[in-house]
C-alpha cells in the first residue's frame, strides 16, 4: 500500500503558475503508475494528466495541455504538476492517484488517492 500526500495548492492571478506536490510512502513507488486528478465546485473528479505506459512520456487532458506538465523524482518518491497559465477553470481540489496497473484517464481504476489540495485561480 502507498500512500500519497499531496502539497502546493494556493490561491493565485490568472496567468499565474504553481507546481503541485504529490509525495509518496511505503515501498515500490517506481512500481506505480501516477496520475493528477482534479474536482472543480459542483463538477465530478475529472483527468487531468498521467505518465505514459512505459513512464517516457505524459497524456493530458484537452483544457490543460500545453500549460501543465507531470513529472517525478523517484529519489524524492515524489510526483509533480506543474501548472502555468493558469485559468479560473482550473479551480479545483487536485488530486494525485497511483495504480498498480497502468490505468491511464480512467479515474475508476486508480486504487490509491490523496487527501487533495486546493487550488483557486481568482481574476
Amino acid at each position: 500500500q502507498v500512500q500519497l500526500v499531496e502539497s502546493g495548492g494556493a490561491l493565485v492571478q490568472v496567468r499565474g503558475s504553481l507546481r503541485l506536490s504529490c509525495t509518496a510512502s511505503g515501498p515500490g513507488f517506481t512500481n506505480y503508475y501516477m496520475g493528477w486528478f482534479r474536482r472543480a465546485p459542483g463538477k465530478e473528479r475529472e483527468f487531468v494528466a498521467a505518465f505514459s505506459r512505459d513512464g517516457g512520456s505524459a497524456n493530458y487532458a484537452i483544457s490543460v495541455k500545453g500549460r501543465f506538465t507531470i513529472s517525478r523524482d523517484n529519489a524524492k518518491n515524489t510526483v509533480y504538476l506543474q501548472m502555468n497559465s493558469l485559468k479560473p477553470e482550473d479551480t479545483a481540489v487536485y488530486y494525485c492517484a497511483a495504480a498498480l496497473r497502468y490505468s491511464g484517464s480512467n479515474v475508476g481504476l486508480y486504487q490509491h488517492w490523496g487527501q487533495g489540495t486546493q487550488v483557486t485561480v481568482s481574476s
